[in-house]
């Protein structure tokens, strides 16, 4: 329990707020808080002084949280060479990513994996959200970064990263471009551009018709560069969501937010995994693309 104890201790400090280090470790914040006490009870000193809202450290507080810091390093040291050594066969990590996605934070995800963890050989796979669907259901990935378009199923990790905003990205020819945002409803006098490989159009011409409300016409492009072309020849708008830091728009394109109702229309984005299947680096992963992803939200 104490070594429980000594990795809430430090969230608390680090994040200097016992609310964000619950979030980060994933339990409610009165838990968190009664961990802390018990603590304090079993040393028998006070650690954290508390005052209203705010808390300070004792000097005891100060001294547990510096060697608590050390011990715990030196612990996820000693797990993560105890993994690599473990290992008979080339450690892998196969990630499938959205045909959709353009944000940044993926890219530095996978350079700062591979730096802390060089012994793993990493490969990446894009496709529609059905193609990744299949990839992780018949083990051609070992996790995917994907929007949520089923009910969550106790077969898989269902890590959720964000609820991002949905943007049209459209041509500045276009005339809805002089706007602040776009109705959902104004977008069907343009054609909408999806980017689908050719067997899978028709399933994302449904979901987006059907269960998003996009209507009018529909086109078509396998990748995402291909679709921004198509939008800066004035062929139609490109919906696209903000996971995390998108490129700019560019000269001859803008990117409106998408409003239904008052609101912007919102989808939840999250990387799945097969429970069965996970391991520590499919974690470590996914709680690294997490904290960059909400580290670009809070900039």
């Amino acid at each position: 329990m104490l070594f429980r104890q000594m990795k809430y201790f430090t969230a608390v400090v680090d994040c200097n707020s016992f609310t964000e280090a619950a979030e980060q470790c994933y339990i409610s914040q009165s838990a968190i808080s009664q961990q802390i006490r018990a603590l304090e009870k079993d040393l028998g000193v006070e650690l954290i002084h508390r005052e209203n809202r705010r808390f300070s450290l004792t000097p005891a507080g100060e001294y547990f949280y510096n060697q608590s810091k050390g011990l715990l390093e030196e612990v996820e040291d000693i797990r993560r060479e105890t993994i690599r050594m473990g290992q008979d066969e080339e450690l892998q990590l196969r990630i499938g990513y959205s045909r959709c996605y353009s944000g940044q934070e993926l890219h530095q995800a996978v350079a700062e994996f591979s730096q802390m963890y060089p012994e793993v050989s990493i490969s990446i796979v894009n496709g529609t959200h059905e193609e990744l669907y299949d990839l992780l259901r018949f083990g051609g990935v070992d996790l995917v970064l994907n929007d949520q378009r089923r009910a969550f199923s106790d077969k898989y990790a269902n890590y959720q990263l964000l609820q991002c905003g949905c943007y049209a990205e459209l041509s500045v020819r276009n005339r809805l471009s002089s706007q602040d945002s776009v109705e959902l409803e104004d977008l069907k006098h343009s054609a909408c551009i999806l980017i689908s490989s050719r067997e899978q159009q028709n399933t994302e011409e449904d979901y987006f018709r059907n269960t998003l409300g996009f209507g009018g016409r529909f086109l078509f492009a396998e990748s995402l560069e291909e679709g921004r072309l198509r939008v800066a020849g004035n062929r139609g708008f490109l919906p696209i969501e903000s996971v995390g830091t998108l490129p700019p728009a560019g000269t001859s394109t803008r990117r409106l937010p998408i409003m239904q109702n008052g609101q912007q229309l919102r989808r939840n984005y999250c990387v799945f995994w097969v429970k069965e299947q996970t391991n520590y680096y499919i974690e470590e992963f996914a709680e690294l693309l997490k904290k960059l992803l909400h580290e670009e939200k809070q900039a």
